[in-house]
């Protein structure tokens, strides 16, 4: 499994995330997104409407890669801070469902960093960054 049970159930309990993608000029593009984890295949799948048709879907069938931030506070006093931020490669999936377009964009991540996702965050100065690579 590519994120950890923590990981996970943070993912679960938030309802958007920002997404960047890479445009032909070379420049990041970021756009809030619904998201899920499929558990199936350890990706994180972004969707959204009409999505084959937007720029995000066209950035990532050019250029897979990806990074994606979730976060949140979780207290202001004291003030607490949690974040997500999975960087990989994706694929843009075209499918069609009973509503239309049901496309998404499938990201595989290979490197995650977070901040008070896997143990309450800390002192506001006193939070450890932890990161890794996956694969």
């Amino acid at each position: 499994m590519s994120l950890t049970p923590a990981e996970i159930t943070y993912l679960a309990e938030q309802h958007l995330g920002r997404l960047a993608t890479i445009q032909p000029d070379g420049s990041p593009q970021v756009k809030p997104v619904g998201f899920s984890w499929n558990p199936a295949l350890g990706t994180i799948d972004i969707y959204g409407y009409n999505m084959a048709s937007s720029q995000k879907f066209r950035n990532v069938s050019r250029d897979g890669r990806v990074a994606f931030v979730v976060d949140d506070i979780a207290s202001t006093d004291p003030w607490r801070v949690r974040f997500l931020e999975v960087r990989g490669t994706a694929e843009a999936v075209t499918a069609t469902g009973d509503d239309g377009d049901a496309s998404v964009i499938r990201i595989h991540p290979s490197r995650v960093l977070s901040i008070g996702v896997e143990s309450p965050p800390g002192d506001a100065h006193s939070s450890q960054l932890l990161t890794r690579t996956i694969g």
